[in-house]
């Protein structure tokens, strides 16, 4: 974690390119170029603030890191791309400070760079790929592919922003799609491109999916998810709001009385998983889903303009180690709690959570409890949670996750006081959908299942994203949705 400036970043970048700058470098060079630091704000203001934590790279940071790229032959990273993004190309665009150039061959294959480049997580995918890291045996000291994409569609999104994609002559073929996260988002810019005419339905007030209602303002602005929406209704796409697909209308008369041609499911996962231990119907336990909802889409954390009720955290728990545990952990600190605990069963580096996102959190005060796991949620005699009683943990041999399990330590009982828990260990499919069209075939876990294309086992019906894979990434969702929507077009258009 640097403790140098956004000034101290910059002057040092400026410092480096002139070194450079109109040289041939050579790969030894390239290699001995260092990985420049994220400038972000400093921990003790943002704890206070939901505006974004990171400010993104300076033409000089971007130009500097693009000069990192080996640009390899192989371009292992593109592989690592769930959309296979021409990493390398947008890469030494941006060297050439060709920056149009750069994010036209990014939304090529993804049209929400702006958004990814924020969230996803690169040292998982493309970065863990990439030769640099390898040759240093370190993903993180890989291109900073994630920060160069972010810093290109940043610099689109200020010069007069990004012309909407071109559209074909329409097909007079309908699509619905249900949903409008990054995996519906993705099917419909495809299948619009395409001409088909596409309609958006969304079961909450505002569309955006995850992105509005999951990730928190500090990680993600609003503002550009807005954006990409409305980069979408500029293409001709029809977004209808609060329409709950099986109770505003069945999946079925979609098709049979609404006349749509094709059905792409992309509604998420959303349902939260619990514990299933005592206590947890006690004052003052939330799954993170509701607690992140409250903030994120309903503004809870704005009780100026805001009249979203919103438990008052003084001391709190987050059960689980995944973004969506750090969102919430940081969301509380940010809503005055005075102490944050994250209890978490296996270690740091089992987290499946972004390092970048537990190394905030630490700067930002948030405490972590590695190896335990809560027993019971102790509450006293008004039903109000007092505190959580854990057990502690060591690691034995991986389970089927390539993780190491967590063993129990008898009598290793121990109790953290607090008086609220947000439960952030995973979520399950919504079964509305699945529960009102039993010709859907699903999982035991209410996974919808397709085949490698997308397709259902109801006819001219598709499905992608969280709702089949799970809980995913942004761009997980968006591979399976171009996935989705090319399958769609070749039985729209009949190839």
């Amino acid at each position: 974690m640097s403790t140098k400036t956004s000034e101290q970043l910059e002057a040092e970048a400026q410092h480096l390119l002139a070194s450079f700058e109109g040289k041939e470098l050579t790969r030894k060079e390239r290699l001995a170029i260092p990985q420049q630091e994220m400038p972000a704000q400093d921990p003790n203001e943002r704890r206070f603030t939901m505006s974004e934590v990171t400010y993104g790279y300076s033409e000089a940071q971007a130009r500097v890191e693009a000069a990192r790229c080996l640009q390899c032959k192989n371009a292992p990273c593109i592989e690592g791309c769930p959309v296979r993004i021409n990493i390398p190309a947008f890469i030494q665009a941006i060297e050439d400070r060709e920056y149009n150039q750069s994010i036209s061959i990014i939304r090529e294959t993804n049209i929400l760079p702006a958004i990814c480049g924020r969230v996803c997580p690169q040292e998982n995918q493309c970065q863990e790929a990439c030769t640099v890291g390898k040759v240093f045996k370190d993903p993180m000291q890989s291109v900073s592919i994630g920060r160069l994409e972010r810093f290109v569609a940043d610099r689109a999104r200020a010069s007069a922003g990004q012309d909407a994609p071109a559209v074909k002559p329409e097909t007079g073929k309908r699509v619905a799609v249900i949903g409008t996260g990054p995996a519906s988002i993705t099917v419909a810019a495809d299948l619009r491109r395409e001409g088909h005419a596409v309609t958006m339905l969304e079961a909450f007030h505002r569309p955006g999916g995850v992105m509005v209602y999951g990730i928190p303002e500090f990680r993600l602005p609003k503002a550009i998810v807005d954006e990409e929406i409305e980069t979408l209704k500029h293409m001709g796409v029809e977004i209808r709001t609060n329409f709950l697909v099986g109770r505003t209308r069945k999946l079925k008369d979609l098709i049979a009385k609404d006349g749509f041609d094709a059905i792409f499911i992309g509604s998420g996962a959303g349902l939260p998983k619990f514990l299933g231990i005592e206590g947890e119907n006690l004052v003052g336990v939330f799954s993170a889903n509701e607690y992140l909802t409250r903030s994120n889409m309903m503004k809870a954390y704005d009780r100026e303009r805001a009249d979203t009720p919103i438990f008052q955290p003084r001391k709190v728990a987050v059960f689980g180690g995944g973004n969506v545990a750090m969102d919430a952990a940081r969301t509380a600190v940010r809503l005055g709690a005075e102490e944050v605990n994250v209890i978490y069963r296996r270690t740091r580096t089992e987290m499946p959570a972004r390092v970048e996102e537990v190394d905030h959190a630490e700067e930002e005060g948030v405490r972590f409890h590695f190896l335990r796991s809560p027993k019971r949620i102790l509450g006293d005699e008004r039903g109000r949670v007092v505190g959580i009683e854990c057990l502690s943990y060591e690691l034995g041999e991986p389970d089927d996750s390539g993780r190491r399990r967590p063993v129990v330590i008898p009598d290793s009982e121990s109790v953290i006081e607090v008086d609220t828990a947000l439960v952030s260990i995973g979520n399950d499919s919504h079964p509305l959908i699945t529960q009102t069209t039993p010709e859907l075939e699903t999982n035991k876990w209410g996974n919808i299942i397709t085949d490698d294309t997308g397709r259902t086992s109801m006819e001219r019906v598709y499905a992608g994203g969280d709702i089949v894979l799970g809980a995913a990434t942004v761009i997980l969702a968006m591979g399976e949705g171009r996935k989705a929507a090319d399958s769609i077009h070749r039985e729209l258009s009949g190839t």
